[in-house]
């Protein structure tokens, strides 16, 4: 079985302090990345670059992806407030190595433009290019659903399972019910990184168990991508893979295959060789 990690980060430089619990470290090359992930057993990795503390860290992604092609791909973003942007979207994936978009739109300033409807033209835009974008939908579930319902043919994901990114244990599924609401909508599905940060108890985290057996119940294999977030968890690359190969009994077989790697793939329109 080849595993595909859905959202992995590398940077260059800090122009300020990595973001949350991430690995406050000058840098963490391509290569550095690939021994980790070798020594983990994970076969390639979707690069989500922290533009937030890099700047320069997309065009170091592209970077990556074009030199280890069968490893890593690239999920980028751009300034949506600068219009000159606009003309972006059209050909986004012209460019050797870039998928989709994402913005987490993590800071209040960033959640401004979206409740205000200063996004609302990446949309059509997005889902007329066949682009699927990622996004903590988590913190804005109700805004992330109006996009889902208003661009049906739009391929959303939901970052961080969904869940409650400042909670952990019963705090994290908070407003899991909500969340798993949107799976009745075709075009939302959910990445499963960053699960081991949810958790206090120590590894297989089982009090968040119960809680990723309903959202895989309510979404599927086919819209469930398991990943990592490695720079930010609390136990080793290895742990965060055998978590879901070893410690869900509700997860094997195909539906494995589809969570570590397929299902995301197949969403996102990565041609990758299984």
């Amino acid at each position: 079985m080849k595993i595909v990690d859905a959202q992995v980060h590398i940077w260059s430089q800090t122009v300020t302090p990595p973001t949350g619990k991430h690995r406050k470290i000058p840098q963490v090359t391509a290569e550095d990345m690939l021994k980790e992930m070798d020594e983990a057993g994970v076969d390639a990795a979707l690069i989500h670059p922290p533009l937030s503390w890099d700047p320069s860290s997309q065009e170091m992604a592209l970077a990556a992806a074009r030199k280890y092609p069968d490893r890593f791909a690239v999920m980028g973003q751009f300034d949506p407030r600068n219009p000159a942007n606009r003309t972006l979207i059209h050909g986004w994936r012209d460019q050797p190595g870039m998928i989709g978009l994402r913005w987490a739109l993590l800071q209040p300033e960033e959640q401004k433009l979206l409740h205000e409807g200063a996004l609302d033209w990446i949309w059509p835009e997005a889902e007329k290019e066949g682009l699927a974008v990622a996004m903590m939908g988590g913190i804005f579930l109700k805004q992330f659903r109006s996009i889902a319902e208003r661009y049906p043919r739009l391929k959303l994901i939901l970052d961080h399972c969904g869940l409650n990114r400042l909670g952990q244990d019963a705090e994290a599924f908070i407003h899991l019910d909500e969340m798993l609401a949107l799976a009745k909508l075709p075009n939302v599905a959910v990445k499963a990184t960053g699960a081991p940060h949810y958790s206090t108890e120590p590894y297989p985290f089982r009090n968040i168990q119960d809680g990723l057996h309903r959202i895989f119940d309510a979404f599927g294999p086919d819209r469930v991508f398991w990943g990592t977030d490695i720079t930010r968890m609390p136990c080793s690359y290895r742990q965060c893979v055998t978590f879901f190969t070893e410690e869900l009994p509700w997860l094997q077989g195909q539906d494995l295959e589809k969570v570590m790697g397929r299902a995301l793939c197949a969403w996102i329109g990565w041609n990758y060789s299984f």
